[in-house]
């Protein structure tokens, strides 16, 4: 076993997927397809499976990630199942602990509650949802109120009582990484800000994080999980291929307005790109970790020593769902113990 490789046997690899629709595919054959991979995910042996929650966005199938998490815990046993995450300013405390706790009890023992502070990209649907922008800045308070319900301490008891039973996350860059220390949570980080080439500013961040971590009745001592999008191929070049549909699309959302399906990579590599959109494609590619198994287990191992994370949460979707699935077997050969 190579050496890099060796530095990450025993280490729980999860997943992330945000429910992409496809070109030419419906958003019922999104969701399937989401439910597909989990089952996959637990055969290899992959620790989590995890889902996003977005509203009205065009490329993404996955809006509601308690429902989803729902159907692919009743279609799994093992696999611990989550949300990456849910964005508690669009909902009120109560609802969202009793949604965990109902699927708690439905799946013991298997339910992550992954949460963010992101309120919606437009007004339109900042309306929809009946927030405003500045919904985030009550999150310090959401955040109290939900584990209020969750270990039982609130005036009233939410039902069916959770008792603790799940566990809590907070998606944290920043002040994310204060309220989850404050509580005594667990944290997700991840991005260009740990995968570039300066994360000074992202470890220091992290280590007031365990700093300041106070524990609690889910964690006696800091929890880190990092993110990032890996793609693994016999050479770099088609390794970055897996990746240029996301790519592609996350250029688009900030270029043209929206966040499309995604589409093939011939299809992308047919288009003519403005130069900004080069760019930006560029740099997003360049913020990911790809290359050849050794490559990739290098730099995952770089970057697991870097967060001192304790696990590796990966976030990678393409169009070619064979690929993906073969993508997914790569990378959890590379944790085998």
């Amino acid at each position: 076993m190579p050496v890099s490789q060796s530095r990450l046997s025993g280490v729980p690899i999860s997943i992330l997927d945000r429910a992409n629709n496809r070109e030419g595919s419906t958003p019922a054959e999104a969701l399937a397809a989401v439910i597909a991979r989990a089952r996959r995910a637990e055969e290899l042996g992959y620790h989590r499976f995890w889902v996003a929650e977005h509203h009205a966005v065009p490329g993404i199938a996955g809006s509601t990630p308690t429902l989803l998490m729902a159907a692919i815990a009743g279609r799994t046993e093992r696999i611990r199942v989550g949300s990456g995450g849910v964005m508690l300013p669009n909902h009120q405390p109560l609802v969202v602990a009793e949604q965990a706790a109902t699927l708690q009890a439905l799946f013991p023992g298997r339910i992550d509650l992954g949460l963010g502070r992101s309120v919606a990209f437009t007004s339109a649907i900042r309306a929809a949802l009946r927030q405003g922008k500045d919904a985030a800045e009550r999150f310090g308070d959401d955040l109290a109120e939900l584990l209020s319900y969750l270990d039982g301490t609130a005036a009233i008891t939410a039902r069916p009582p959770d008792r603790g039973a799940t566990r809590p996350f907070v998606l944290a860059m920043g002040r994310g990484q204060e309220y989850a220390a404050r509580a005594g949570l667990g944290v997700v980080v991840g991005g260009p800000a740990f995968t570039g080439n300066s994360p000074g500013a992202a470890t220091n961040a992290l280590q007031r994080y365990r700093d300041e971590f106070r524990p609690s009745a889910w964690y006696a001592e800091p929890y880190v999980i990092v993110s990032a999008n890996v793609a693994i191929a016999d050479t770099a070049e088609q390794a970055r291929d897996l990746l240029l549909p996301e790519a592609w699309a996350m250029t688009a959302s900030r270029t043209i307005g929206d966040f499309p399906p995604l589409v093939s990579v011939a299809d992308i590599r047919a288009r003519t790109l403005t130069p900004r959109q080069e760019t930006m494609l560029e740099e997003y590619l360049t913020a990911t970790i790809h290359g050849t198994a050794d490559q990739v287990a290098d730099r995952l191992a770089t970057l697991l020593e870097r967060t001192g994370a304790a696990e590796l949460l990966v976030t990678t979707n393409t169009y070619d769902t064979g690929a993906l699935a073969e993508l997914d077997r790569r990378l959890v050969e590379l944790f085998r113990p």
